[in-house]
C-alpha cells in the first residue's frame, strides 16, 4: 500500500466552503480524508501551507507559452512549455487552443496533443479549435481569409481525424447548419458560441440545440444593446449556459466583469487567453505593455491563472471563494470533469494549490 501524505493550512477552500485548522491526507495521488489538525497522527510529519490551500485551477483557453505558439510549433515541447507556464500560475491543467487556421496546422496539432499524452505526460484536457467556423465580421484578430463556412464532410473528417483529442470548439452558431452542430455534438465535443455576430434569438435557438459555452464574453461578438442584446444577452440570460471571460483590464473592463458576474453567478468562469511572443505564421504577436497585440489589434493576454484570480478580488470585487471556483470548479464543470477536478474532497484527484493571502502567488502542491 502507497504512503500517505498530509497537508495542514490555517484555511482550506474545498470549493464549496472554508475549513479552518484541517489537514488533507493524500494516498497516491488521491484525497483520502480531510481531518481536524488535532486528529492528525503523532508520527504524521505534515507539510504546512501558509496561507490557505484551494483546488487547482484549470485555463480552458491557452495558446502557447515561452516563445512557442502551438500554431506555429504543432510539437509536444510546445505543450510542455505551455502546461510548465500554467503550472507557474497554479493551473494543473489546461485545454490548448489553436484561433483559426489551415486544416493542416489543426491536424498537426492534434498529433501533437497525441504525441505529448504517449509520453506519459499530464497536464493536457485535450484540442480546442477557435475557429474557423467562425463570423469574419467578428474575427477580431483571426485571418479572414481562413474563415469560412463549413461543410459536412470537412467537419465529418476532422473530427474523425481528432477523435478523442477534440475536447471543445468554438464556432459562430448562426455560420453552422443544424446538421454540422449535431455532428460535432455526437462526438461529446463540448461546442461554444463565439466570435459570432448572432442575435438575440439565434443564440437562443442554439443554446437550445446543445450549445452550452460563449467564448470569451463580450469580446468579438454580438453586443448587448437595449433593442438587440445579442449573444452578450443571450448568454446572461439563458439559465444553463456557461461563458468565459478574459479578466486582464484590456479584453473586458472590470466593472463590465462585475456587472456579468452579479447576472451570471456561477455560470462565469475565467480563462487566461494567453498568447506567447512570435515571428512567424499566422498570428505574429508582440507583448504591448501587459498585453499582447498582432497587427495593431488586440490578440491575447499576458495572465496567469494566478493573475486572473487576483484581478476578480482586487479588482471586480468578485468574493475570494467565488473567484477561486471561477478558475477551478467552474472550468470543471464546463468540462464534465467536476466529479473527480475543482473541489478539495475524498475520492478527488489531490491537485492543488497554495495561495498567500494577499492573492499573489499561486504554488501547486
Amino acid at each position: 500500500m502507497s504512503a500517505l501524505t498530509f497537508y495542514t493550512a490555517p484555511r482550506i477552500f474545498t470549493g464549496e466552503s472554508w475549513l479552518e485548522d484541517h489537514a488533507l491526507v493524500i494516498r497516491a495521488g488521491v484525497i483520502e480524508e480531510i481531518l481536524p489538525v488535532a486528529q492528525l497522527p503523532a508520527a504524521a510529519g505534515p507539510k504546512h501551507i501558509t496561507g490557505f490551500i484551494a483546488p487547482a485551477f484549470i485555463d480552458l483557453q491557452i495558446y502557447g507559452a515561452h516563445g512557442k505558439l502551438l500554431a506555429v510549433y504543432p510539437e509536444a515541447d510546445a505543450l510542455a512549455k505551455l502546461v510548465e507556464y500554467c503550472r507557474q500560475g497554479g493551473a494543473a491543467w489546461c485545454q490548448p487552443t489553436v484561433a483559426t487556421n489551415t486544416n493542416q496546422v489543426m491536424y498537426r496539432c492534434i498529433d501533437a496533443v497525441r504525441e505529448y499524452w504517449a509520453s506519459g505526460r499530464q497536464g493536457v484536457l485535450g484540442l480546442h479549435l477557435e475557429g474557423p467556423w467562425i463570423n469574419p465580421v467578428k474575427r477580431g484578430a483571426h485571418i479572414e481569409s481562413l474563415i469560412h463556412v463549413p461543410a459536412e464532410k470537412e467537419v465529418a473528417e476532422l473530427l474523425e481525424y481528432g477523435r478523442g483529442v477534440i475536447t471543445m470548439i468554438t464556432l459562430a452558431p448562426e455560420q453552422c447548419s443544424d446538421a454540422v452542430i449535431d455532428l460535432i455534438l455526437s462526438h461529446h465535443i463540448i461546442i461554444s458560441a463565439g466570435h459570432s455576430n448572432a442575435t438575440y434569438k439565434e443564440a437562443t435557438q442554439a443554446f437550445e440545440k446543445g450549445i452550452t459555452a460563449v467564448t470569451h464574453l463580450y469580446n468579438a461578438m454580438s453586443p448587448l444593446q437595449h433593442r438587440g442584446p445579442g449573444l452578450t444577452g443571450a448568454a446572461m440570460s439563458h439559465d444553463k449556459v456557461r461563458a468565459s471571460i478574459i479578466p486582464d483590464g484590456h479584453h473586458v473592463d472590470y466593472v463590465a466583469v462585475k456587472l456579468a458576474r452579479q447576472v451570471m453567478q456561477e455560470r462565469l468562469f475565467a480563462i487566461t487567453d494567453a498568447v506567447t511572443e512570435t515571428t512567424e505564421g499566422y498570428y505574429q504577436h508582440y507583448l504591448a505593455g501587459d498585453k499582447y497585440e498582432a497587427a495593431g489589434i488586440l490578440s491575447g493576454s499576458a495572465l496567469t491563472m494566478q493573475k486572473a484570480l487576483y484581478n476578480l478580488v482586487h479588482h471586480a470585487g468578485v468574493e475570494p471563494a467565488e473567484a477561486v471556483r471561477m478558475c477551478s470548479l467552474y472550468p470543471a464543470q464546463v468540462m464534465r470533469m467536476d466529479d473527480r477536478l475543482g473541489k478539495i474532497a475524498p475520492g478527488y484527484r489531490a491537485e492543488m494549490v497554495g495561495i498567500d493571502d494577499g492573492l499573489t502567488t499561486a504554488t501547486l502542491l
